[in-house]
């Protein structure tokens, strides 16, 4: 990957697998990078210290996510697309 510095990476589902991979490896290659998660919050607490021993920036962050139209339909403020 190329160098990531000064970028901030949102990973969805960092907690385990392919995300926590992903976010692993992007703050190795030197993006901040968000922990996001909806349920595994210990297991995304792991990811979190993997990054910060290894010298990342990161933010852990439980939160759900929606397909924008599914965020419409709920009345959110923003443009549809």
């Amino acid at each position: 990957m190329v160098g990531l510095e000064g970028k901030v990476a949102i990973v969805t589902g960092a907690s385990h697998g392919i995300g926590a991979a992903t976010a692993r490896r992007l703050a190795a290659d030197g993006a901040r990078v968000v922990v996001n998660y909806a349920q595994a919050g210990s297991a995304a607490e792991g990811v979190v210290r993997d990054i910060e021993a290894a010298g990342g920036a990161i933010s852990g962050n439980r939160a759900a996510c929606a397909r924008a139209d599914t965020a419409w339909a709920a009345g959110a403020s923003g443009r549809h697309r």
